[in-house]
């Protein structure tokens, strides 16, 4: 998701009688409601966007299932590194390349990585959902207690609030992501910029906004022009072994981060046996690098695939996104 939010499966809870949660419900939103009048949101804007709602049980499930967290990456990157996928990547590229090429030169972010995560995201914007997004972040911060949804909550309130966007239009995926970026509320609030200068930032329908957006995102996140985001290496079981040794995993971030090593100058993973496919060697550059482990794929990812972490905190994402940019022609 554009979202450039870590999402973590939750145990599930023991069945809430109806009438009950119902209750439950309308107490969470009365507090929610004092929590946003405190901030400055208008009374009326709380009646709009509360008005008949009630939590989507489809919203629950979907959380507890997501393919990043259920399927292993080679099957993530297999079932969407299709040859139709490419197909239709390098005909969005080439079809936009005027606007993505004003894009790039703006903020420095290449336009193939931002077809790739427009693919990734929306079906190069064929598919932006349909869930109400006030409903489905309700649904998660009442049924989660996440502090994380309650957030993007009150976000998706103040963009209302400030006249954004209207309630009715204003939908997108379960976990509450918008448009065609698939951007969080407060991703929109921080990153989306009016690209086309209509006067409104509209990532439903607007391809310049769409892409400026994204490529905003990305750069406010430490996207380094000209930087690479990293290669698919070979790591031997020696090699493996003295990375155990040397090597520590990250301790801090999200589940994505703390699922790779920290960095180590590229000459060193050298010297501890990883190689480029085929056998070749590491490249020589001054860059810092960390390693990602499949079953069967790894990478050495620089500080650029970080950027596209914070976009979405995801391994099987991030690779697929950069595996895709680097598919299309320059």
């Amino acid at each position: 998701m554009g979202l450039a939010v870590a999402l973590a499966a939750v145990p599930a809870q023991a069945p809430v009688e109806p009438a009950a949660q119902n209750q439950a419900f309308e107490a969470f939103l009365a507090d929610v409601r004092t929590e946003a009048l405190a901030k400055g949101l208008k009374a009326d804007t709380l009646d709009r966007a509360f008005q008949d709602l009630t939590p989507a049980p489809v919203v629950v499930a979907r959380d507890r299932n997501q393919p990043e967290l259920v399927q292993s990456l080679d099957a993530y990157l297999a079932q969407r590194l299709t040859k139709r996928t490419i197909a239709t990547a390098r005909e969005m590229a080439d079809h936009h390349r005027a606007l993505l090429e004003r894009v790039e030169a703006e903020f420095g972010v290449p336009r193939a990585l931002m077809v790739a995560i427009w693919g990734l995201e929306s079906n190069f914007g064929r598919f932006t959902g349909s869930y109400p997004t006030i409903q489905a972040l309700a649904t998660l911060a009442f049924d989660n207690r996440r502090p994380l949804f309650r957030t993007e909550l009150l976000d998706a309130l103040t963009m209302i609030d400030r006249g954004l966007v209207t309630p009715d239009a204003m939908k997108g995926s379960w976990a509450g992501a918008m448009g065609q970026p698939q951007f969080m509320p407060s991703s929109f609030l921080k990153h989306a910029v009016d690209f086309d200068g209509d006067g409104t930032i509209d990532i439903w329908e607007s391809p310049a906004d769409v892409f400026g957006s994204m490529a905003s995102y990305l750069k406010d996140k430490g996207w380094t022009k000209g930087e690479r985001w990293g290669r698919e290496v070979v790591v031997s079981r020696a090699a493996e072994a003295v990375i155990d040794r040397r090597v520590p995993m990250r301790t801090a971030g999200c589940r994505a981060t703390r699922a790779m090593t920290v960095e180590r100058p590229l000459a060193e993973w050298a010297k501890m046996g990883v190689t480029l496919t085929g056998g070749r060697k590491l490249p020589v550059a001054a860059l810092d690098a960390s390693l990602v482990k499949g079953a069967r794929r790894s990478f050495l990812v620089y500080r650029n695939y970080e950027a596209i972490i914070d976009y979405n905190c995801s391994h099987s994402y991030a690779l697929a996104a950069a595996l895709l940019s680097d598919l299309m022609p320059e």
